[in-house]
């Protein structure tokens, strides 16, 4: 459940109490107009309905600048009501535990290019090196559990759901310079230190099963299923299943170091699991139900998904064909 809050000229109280009682809010209560001729109201609405209220409101209040809508988290409420069941998977975001709105919220932070996300990208890089030259899996999946450089992909799916193309150049500029950085820092790394570079945990990451191709997706997805339904806690276990700086520092230090065939493997891994995250990830976002609210902007979006989705299923095919031929040649 969440609290709506809205705040809005008083002649509109009318026209909100009505969406109030069309979207069946459990409750609502608000205050006289303030000196500003504005009144504020509060709606208590559980998780099946309140993306339909929010795109109501949203309707309708539009146009105002004096109108706010202001979604408020709460820790309970009593007495307790009965969990509404929710119908109609075709509404947006009708599956989900998170508005459209509280969701952007929350990715977008993720694909931010700021002195913070360049410091975890920094910080993570020396901790993936040195415990994967150390051959110490407990601090390789301490850089995992930091895992800077998922949001900025998880953003890139959302984005092109709701056909953003501001968030989408953001997402991308972030990745590529998380990963720029990334690599940068363990070429240097590989070339100070070239004779530490034959650990398990670096061989493990210069070959690509197809199970893990597999495994990629299934992680790319559980992220997004873990955003949408409020589990947020779950998204520790998915940095941890496809994790994407390991791979990407093992790829700088085997450049670095001069072992340009295992730094293929190393490549074609980091490949397959950025390409994984983001098809499972836009999958995921479109059986959840986010797009956008109008229809101008649907149509917009549709153009992105189409593209987004041709671009990395064609991705996806030609990286598994050639791994698939590594493999045989190797073998």
């Amino acid at each position: 459940m969440r609290i709506i809050e809205v705040i809005a000229d008083a002649g509109h109280l009318d026209t909100l109490t009505s969406i109030a009682e069309q979207h069946s809010v459990v409750d609502m209560w608000g205050a006289p107009p303030g000196a500003d001729g504005r009144v504020v109201l509060h709606m208590l609405v559980d998780d099946a309905s309140r993306q339909q209220l929010v795109d109501s409101l949203q309707g309708q209040l539009g146009s105002s600048a004096n109108s706010r809508i202001v979604i408020l988290p709460i820790e309970a409420t009593l007495p307790r009501s009965e969990p509404a069941l929710s119908t109609g998977k075709d509404k947006a975001g009708s599956g989900n535990d998170q508005t459209r709105e509280e969701l952007y919220n929350d990715i977008e932070r993720g694909a931010r290019l700021d002195s913070n996300f360049l410091l975890m990208v920094f910080l993570s890089t020396i901790v993936a090196s040195i415990g994967l030259i150390e051959n110490n899996v407990a601090v390789v999946i301490g850089a995992m559990v930091i895992a800077p450089l998922l949001g900025p992909n998880v953003a890139l799916a959302f984005a092109t759901s709701l056909g953003d193309n501001d968030l989408i150049w953001k997402s991308l500029r972030t990745n590529l310079t998380g990963l720029t950085l990334t690599l940068a820092i363990s070429v240097v790394i590989g070339a100070i230190w070239p004779d530490y570079l034959a650990s398990q945990e670096i061989m493990m990451r210069t070959d690509v099963p197809l199970d893990g191709v597999v495994l990629a997706l299934a992680s790319g997805a559980a992220a997004v299923l873990s955003l949408t339904t409020g589990l947020s806690s779950a998204l520790v276990g998915v940095m941890v299943a496809v994790a994407l700086l390991p791979p990407a520092a093992a790829l700088g230090m085997l450049l670095g170091s001069g072992q340009l065939s295992l730094a293929l493997g190393a490549g074609l891994l980091l490949a397959v699991n950025i390409v994984c995250i983001n098809l499972s990830a836009k999958l995921m976002f479109l059986y959840r139900g986010v797009r956008p609210r109008t229809w101008l902007e649907k149509r917009k979006a549709r153009q992105s998904i189409i593209t987004y989705m041709a671009i990395w299923v064609v991705m996806l095919a030609l990286l598994v064909i050639v791994v698939v031929l590594r493999q045989q040649l190797v073998g």
